[in-house]
């Protein structure tokens, strides 16, 4: 079957480690399905690209069209993975601004891999403290392992054979999340075919 994941990398600089640790999961998550049998077709939203359009869609109420793919992407995939640098504590500003944007049941019931990068290992409370639970609150499937990597991860020698086997661990969690669902369907898209407005004065 082919599956869509969908990407969702909210580094701020060119490169970063966030899209950086994105990547590697994105790779270990497409050779898991891979085992299953699956085919993937993988999307990757840079949310910095967005950064305007995303101000103006919560001061105007709609999207430009590159957003309005970016957010149709996520409504599309089968599963997501989500990589935030961590701000204060917390995800950043403009990944949250993103999340905002998505209709309600964008993520309703999707498997979701969430993830973050820090500074100090110590910030790694982010994940159980504020992406856990943003996206319950959405009631996505998180998959039981979220992976942090902070500075010393990137490194050669025994942190890096962790942070591989907590990508690893992850990425077989969300693809059997994936394997069990069925393929998404299609995006609604309300203003795409209009009723004509006198045909709607007839009851029509």
């Amino acid at each position: 079957m082919k599956r869509r994941l969908t990407v969702v990398s909210a580094g701020l600089r060119q490169p970063s480690s966030t899209r950086l640790l994105a990547d590697r999961l994105t790779d270990a998550a497409r050779r898991e399905l891979g085992l299953l049998g699956d085919d993937t077709d993988v999307e990757v939203i840079e949310v910095r690209d967005h950064a305007h359009d995303l101000v103006n869609h919560q001061i105007a109420g709609y999207p430009s069209p590159g957003l309005g793919r970016a957010l149709d992407a996520v409504a599309r995939a089968d599963g997501l993975i989500v990589v935030t640098p961590t701000f204060a504590a917390s995800y950043s500003g403009l990944f949250k601004m993103f999340v905002d944007c998505l209709e309600e049941p964008a993520a309703a019931g999707k498997p979701v891999l969430v993830a973050a990068t820090g500074g100090t290992g110590r910030h790694s409370l982010v994940l159980e403290h504020a992406l856990r639970p943003l996206f319950s609150h959405l009631h996505a499937t998180v998959v039981p392992t979220a992976v942090f990597a902070a500075p010393e991860d990137w490194g050669a020698g025994q942190a890096e054979g962790s942070l591989a086997a907590r990508v690893g661990r992850a990425a077989r969690e969300l693809a059997r999340e994936m394997g069990r669902r069925e393929e998404a369907p299609p995006a609604d898209h309300p203003y795409d075919d209009p009723q004509p407005f006198d045909r709607l004065l007839q009851g029509g």
